[in-house]
């Protein structure tokens, strides 16, 4: 069996992503001993009674003790505060990551607390379900996804190749890239389609001229998928928009923009131009499908129970 990239891991975080780290990086050998942290003790008990690591710790610092690569896999408005604690115990020369949706912001907390010698990859595994928790996690999870890397400016390229060739063992793509143009992707390929999300489906349960059960009873397609995106973990989506403030108005402004633009369109009956923009974005989708992330099968290619993209 091939050796495993990193011979102790430890994850700070154990929900759908931290967990499905854990069961992808057992069942590829990517990494031998597993140690998992949770701050919530009942989370904890459950990954444990799931059998996701091989060790489980309730002090943070603690679990990262002698860890050749830490992943935090926890809300990015919390990575500050988790470095800080963990910093003492990081072995040097270990790796330390994330799993964060905003990166500028991670690097920004996080960074002041890495002790020299310990190498910083920010990442971000570009994959997720609307669910959540240890029992939401599954080993597939990243297959035939991105994980987009951003290390600052001076990283170590060993530490870097290293972390690629886990994600790479894993199931994932990889790609590297700043930390400022990941965000303005991010902004507007997940961030602002949530945020549209989040209030479409609220602008339907405030309507006084449809009930609740009626917004239920006769969802089509696309609110369902709204619906499907807008379940996603409240804490989560509410530290990405905090933490990706400037991007996430950029793009929305834009958004905006071309909104009015099409509200025009349909006040005037200016069908030709209409008709000209869904061909155009249609070709999006097909692009889509023919990158392989995504299929052409019924429910959007989402086999029931699991989703692609509601993570960040």
């Amino acid at each position: 069996m091939t050796d495993p990239v990193f011979p102790r891991l430890a994850l700070i975080g154990i929900g759908l992503i931290g967990a499905s780290i854990a069961l992808a990086a057992r069942k590829t050998g990517a990494a031998g001993h597993v140690a998992i942290h949770s701050r919530t003790g009942r989370t904890l008990r459950r990954a444990e009674e799931l059998g996701l690591g091989d060790s489980y710790h309730s002090d943070p610092a603690e679990a990262v003790r002698d860890a050749d690569c830490v992943i935090l896999c926890i809300p990015v408005g919390a990575s500050g505060e988790a470095a800080k604690a963990i910093s003492a115990n990081l072995k040097p020369g270990a790796i330390i990551s994330d799993v964060g949706s905003v990166k500028s912001s991670v690097i920004a907390q996080m960074a002041p607390h890495i002790p020299e010698g310990v190498h910083f990859v920010p990442a971000h595994p570009v994959a997720g379900t609307e669910y959540s928790g240890p029992d939401a996690g599954f080993a597939e999870l990243f297959e035939n996804r991105w994980c987009i890397l951003t290390p600052p400016p001076g990283t170590d390229p060993d530490a870097v190749e290293r972390l690629s060739e886990f994600w790479s063992r894993i199931g994932a793509n990889v790609e590297t890239m700043t930390a400022e143009h990941h965000d303005l992707v991010l902004a507007i390929t997940s961030h602002v389609p949530h945020l549209i999300a989040y209030n479409i489906v609220g602008t339907a349960e405030d309507l006084e001229t449809v009930t609740q059960s009626e917004v239920m009873k006769f969802s089509a397609g696309g609110f369902r998928d709204f619906t499907r995106i807008a379940a996603s973990d409240p804490t989560m989506w509410r530290d990405i928009f905090l933490n990706n403030k400037e991007a996430v108005l950029e793009m929305l402004g834009r958004f905006t923009e071309d909104l009015t633009a099409l509200q025009r369109l349909i006040r005037y009956g200016e069908g030709d131009k209409l008709y000209d923009r869904f061909a155009r974005t249609r070709e999006i989708r097909r692009g889509i499908i023919a990158a392989g992330q995504e299929t052409e099968a019924a429910d959007f290619g989402r086999p029931h129970g699991k989703g692609d993209d509601a993570a960040g």
